[in-house]
């Protein structure tokens, strides 16, 4: 192999063209790529840059740095300033001997329908020379816009991204945007290039305080007297930007920082301020100054009170060579007030003092951490899993850095349902919606087993009602609201197991397991959930529709089948052998009654059951005004015969926590064929929708609920006409559980198709919001189509049995797994790539692989290769 190399090596000496230099792969060269788009697919792109809890900035699908939300807020659309030139920018200055410079900012084209204004200030940087053409490539959490012209004697590369490493939560935690401006001179000369970012100082400006001029224009406020500071070491300079006079307890106070490395090779300039800005004269002066050379030069004084800081870094480029030009933008924004009106700290803020102390700390980090984030890359998108999948489970991991996620001081980690532009949609980490999503306990299972303690300590009072939202600041047993959610209080107990086994901590399961057995409990009070006993929920369920349905139905029954089979083997597990009896029991009846009496022949169907009067309802099971507005002869908002996308919910739960069925398995597919039958939309042309659309014109869509057989009531639940994707998600992976793979793949293929890059951001699927949890259900696909189920109570890891390479993830390691068929053999190999994999079996279809002991294998191990007979 070494004699091979240096052959080649040689070859590329001898025979490559003079003056055109061999190189180090750049960064966009090691990213494979999983998505592309065109210039027609751009408009809409917004690829969430940031760490978990951190907040964001977005890269453009043109290049543009967009919704600033690194303020602690939801900040959709901002840019620091009103809409015009003033917004945060990257320019490029070009120059041949003897030709006149060049000069342009790093964006492609305006979308044309941004055209029109009403003062020609449609989108920022609206006067700048851009480049003509544009293009946008992507595997998250990298993005990559590609930017040329024929004025222009380069080719641009802006790689954009934030370490993303599953299981590392600190290292995916950094509060830093990385942006590399990757140069390749296309000209048949040497030139110079110099690159500069520019920004003001917007401390105290987070988008939420604003006015207004004559015009109607929105004028974001909160700055004061804001100050830059020029910063160098040995390895970095760059410029801090903080404030004396911004509340030092507002959200919006903080620092800010941009850097570059400290290269020998580059000549650095900068300016901490400009000219002062009257009829945007500091924009002209900067233009100007930048056009004449690539060079900076300070000022003397700072005039604006948001001065604008600029970094330039200028290199010489040989014929063909290519370089990067790096620049770091750091934060610290610590105080964060989400739905508390009382102030929380963020975690990141307790592991840096400021903005300079980020890039201070990290930089060295840096290379270690990108390629641990190439590596997960990598392996995730080379393995052999369906593209759609693929891009579903990989994409919508932005939603755990977007403002829908955050960490307190203590490291616990807290979800909005979902963001608007300008607020936190729907507060309290929402059980029943959060039930759906696998992305954070598999990627990041620490996280998770936080979020569990969140709700068995904080949420669930001493009589086992736990509320399915959290209030802040914490306080043990009254932190959740009064009101209890038959599905999000099931579903916590299945997420616990799943946590149980996936981290395979047997103190987590002792510790909790009186909590978990009281919030299961809680179903049998007195006229409650299931108030006699029987293993079916009769009672008044409140739930993620956001209303009660009354009498048994799907979604809470199989929810609450789901809940009662994992309490058994935890029950078993800490040797609760009488309550493990009574989960039994329960689930047995209650699943043979759920077949006998919900299922119609093609789907399972609500029965509708009054209390016999408003007084018989407990107290914690519906809000005040809906109790007093209850009309027991025709109660609102309910399924009745309907057919409604995601019934099978906790079926797709027990799925993937290798429960079993909870149901009969025949019943299973055929429902799904059921809503595939009559909930598929071909269009949506003809169909009518009261309330939110989130699917248009020629899209495809899974309606959340149809009444093929009639009986639809006069006002069903509200949501029945819409489309929102992690509950089409849960329907689709349920059909790559049943083997019904052509018909889950088009599903989840027609949620991408319509996150396109052109009419929506294909990093936000929106539900109530923008980054929507539920969404997140999407990681299960990968689950599905591997058949991975990992417990670490038993050591035990399990994959399909079908030739293939599967990436996996169990929250605390991750790896691949290939499985190749030769005869009547399949050999297996299974890799380590980052943590630790703690196994005594590996289970291929029906065939197990036992070891003598339990291996730990490591990234620094031989992979665990053995064969195994092929049983098909």
């Amino acid at each position: 192999m070494n004699i091979i190399f240096y052959t080649i090596l040689f070859i590329i000496a001898v025979f490559l063209p003079k003056g055109i230099q061999a190189q180090t792969p750049l960064l966009s060269e090691r990213i494979p790529i999983l998505k592309s788009y065109d210039q027609n697919h751009l408009h809409r792109i917004a690829l969430p840059i940031g760490g978990i809890g951190t907040g964001t900035v977005s890269l453009g699908g043109n290049g543009a740095l967009k919704d600033w939300e690194i303020m602690n807020v939801p900040a959709k659309g901002y840019s620091t300033v009103t809409t015009g030139n003033d917004a945060p920018f990257f320019a490029i200055y070009t120059k041949k001997k003897n030709t006149a410079a060049n000069t342009k900012a790093l964006l492609g084209p305006i979308d044309f329908a941004d055209y029109q204004h009403y003062e020609g200030r449609s989108v920022n940087h609206h006067g700048f020379p851009r480049f003509r053409n544009a293009s946008f490539e992507t595997s998250y959490p990298f993005g990559i816009v590609n930017l040329s012209d024929k004025t222009m004697p380069v080719k641009v590369k802006i790689v954009g991204y934030n370490p993303l490493i599953p299981t590392n939560s600190d290292a995916s935690g950094i509060p830093i945007a990385i942006l590399n401006y990757e140069v390749e001179n296309t000209s048949t000369e040497e030139i110079e290039v110099a690159i500069s970012g520019n920004i003001r100082n917007f401390i105290g400006k987070d988008g939420s305080n604003f006015t207004s001029d004559w015009k109607g224009d929105f004028i974001p406020k909160g700055e004061k007297y804001n100050k830059n500071e020029y910063r160098e070491s040995d390895q970095l300079k760059g410029i801090y930007m903080y404030s004396d006079s911004v509340d030092k307890n507002d959200a919006a106070w903080g620092t800010f920082a941009i850097s570059t490395p400290n290269d020998l090779n580059s000549k650095i300039t900068y300016r901490t301020s400009s000219v002062k800005n009257d009829w945007y004269n500091s924009t002209l002066n900067f233009w100007d100054e930048f056009s004449e050379n690539g060079l900076l030069v300070e000022k003397e004084k700072q005039i604006d009170p948001d001065p604008l800081a600029s970094l330039a870094v200028k290199k010489t480029l040989k014929v063909g060579e290519k370089k990067t030009f790096t620049f770091y933008l750091t934060w610290n924004f610590p105080n964060r007030y989400a739905w508390s009106t009382e102030k929380l700290k963020n975690f990141y803020a307790t592991q840096y003092t400021d903005a300079w102390d980020v890039i201070t700390k990290e930089v060295d980090q840096l290379p270690l951490l990108t390629n641990q984030t190439l590596d997960f890359v990598t392996a995730f998108v080379n393995s052999s899993y369906s593209a759609q999948v693929k891009e579903a489970a990989l994409f919508n991991i932005s939603t755990l850095r977007s403002q829908t996620v955050f960490r307190i001081e203590d490291g616990k980690m807290f979800g909005w349902e979902g963001i608007m532009d300008r607020k936190g949609s729907c507060f309290g980490s929402c059980t029943h919606v959060w039930n759906y999503e696998q992305t954070t306990p598999f990627l990041f299972n620490d996280l998770a087993m936080g979020m569990r303690e969140v709700e068995f300590d904080y949420a669930l009072s001493d009589n086992g009602h736990m509320g399915f939202r959290t209030k802040l600041p914490l306080q043990k047993g009254a932190s959740g609201i009064d009101l209890a959610a038959a599905d999000g209080q099931m579903g916590t107990i299945m997420k616990f197991y799943r946590e149980w086994q996936l981290s395979g901590d047997a103190a987590f399961l002792e510790k909790w397991w009186p909590k978990v057995k009281l919030a299961l409990s809680y179903a049998w009070i007195e006229n409650g959930w299931d108030g006699n006993q029987d293993g079916v929920m009769e009672g008044v369920q409140h739930n993620t529709m956001d209303v009660e349905y009354y009498g048994p139905n799907p979604q809470m029954q199989i929810w609450y089948l789901g809940a009662l089979k994992a309490a058994e083997k935890m029950a078993n597990q800490v040797n609760d052998k009488a309550f493990a009896k009574k989960c039994t029991q329960l689930f047995d009846y209650g699943s043979e009654w759920t077949d006998t009496h919900l299922f119609n022949g093609e789907y399972y169907e609500q029965k509708i059951q009054m209390p016999t009067s408003k007084a018989d309802i407990p107290k914690g099971l519906i809000q005040g005004y809906r109790r007093n507005g209850l009309d027991l002869d025709d109660p609102f908002y309910q399924l009745a015969s309907g057919c409604l996308v995601d019934q099978l919910v906790g079926q797709y739960m027990a799925h993937i926590l290798g429960l079993g069925y909870l149901v009969k398995e025949k019943n299973v597919k055929t429902t799904l064929e059921s809503i595939l039958k009559y909930n598929q939309k071909e269009d949506m042309f003809e169909h009518f929708n009261n309330m939110r659309s989130y699917t248009m014109g020629d899209e495809k869509a899974l309606l959340m609920a149809s009444w093929p057989k009639g009986g639809r009531p006069r006002v069903p639940f509200p949501y029945w006409a819409e489309v929102m994707t992690g509950f089409e998600y849960t329907a689709a992976i349920g059909m790559l559980y049943e083997g019904m793979e052509a018909e889950g793949l088009r599903t989840i293929k027609n949620i991408r198709d319509r996150y396109d890059g052109k009419k929506r951001n294909p990093f936000d699927e929106a539900e109530c919001g923008h980054h929507y949890a539920r969404a997140m259900a999407s990681w299960a696909g990968i689950l599905a189509e591997s058949d991975f189920n990992y417990s670490g109570v038993n050591k035990s890891i399990q994959f399909i049995e079908k030739e293939g390479n599967y990436f996996w993830a169990n929250g605390s390691a991750w790896g691949s797994c290939s499985i190749e068929k030769e005869d009547e053999e399949y050999t297996v190999e299974l890799n380590v790539k980052y943590g630790v994999l703690k196994v005594k079996s590996i289970k291929i279809g029906e065939q197990i692989k036992y070891y003598k002991s339990v291996k730990e294998v490591t990234v620094d191990d031989e992979p665990l290769v053995f064969k195994l007979k092929n049983t098909l």
